[in-house]
């Protein structure tokens, strides 16, 4: 069964975890890495890395997933040029489509305040209806998708 990758992101969003986790945990499919692991590896990048509202959670995910699927262990050049590449190539489709990468900006577009406390917002309906965020996870999700697709990663 394929696994709605876009799908599974906005739903871990919507139970709690926070944009990086949201989309790397949604690759465990694929990056081998099981969920507790992959959730928290990427915790610390949510809210723009620990709330700073730097890049994006949602991209730094993307980024992770990238990495787990197509980097190097051993100093090699091309592969290092070659994932940078890949880098640069989502964080422009993601940058295309949604203004920009940095987390501050995109909650700025939705009117959304600036707030760099390391305290968390509480996750309550009200959270989730002014929040862009679960549409920038399924987007990040969508766009790895392709992406590996278009390198024609098999498991």
């Amino acid at each position: 069964m394929t696994i709605n990758h876009s799908q599974k992101a906005g739903e871990l969003f919507a139970k709690g975890y926070n944009c990086s986790q949201a989309v790397f945990g949604a690759f465990s499919d694929l990056t081998g890495v099981d969920e507790k692991t992959a959730f928290m590896i990427s915790s610390s990048f949510g809210g723009g890395m620990g709330r700073m509202r730097e890049i994006c959670g949602a991209v730094s995910g993307a980024f992770m997933v990238l990495g787990a699927l197509f980097g190097y262990a051993e100093h090699e050049d091309k592969a290092k040029s070659e994932l940078y590449a890949m880098v640069r190539d989502f964080a422009e489709r993601f940058r295309n489509e949604n203004g920009s990468i940095v987390c501050r900006e995109l909650l700025a577009q939705a009117g959304i305040p600036k707030d760099t406390s390391h305290e968390p917002e509480k996750r309550t309906p009200e959270y989730y209806k002014k929040r862009p965020c679960r549409e920038y996870v399924e987007i990040a999700a969508r766009i790895l998708d392709e992406m590996i697709g278009e390198k024609g990663y098999t498991e």
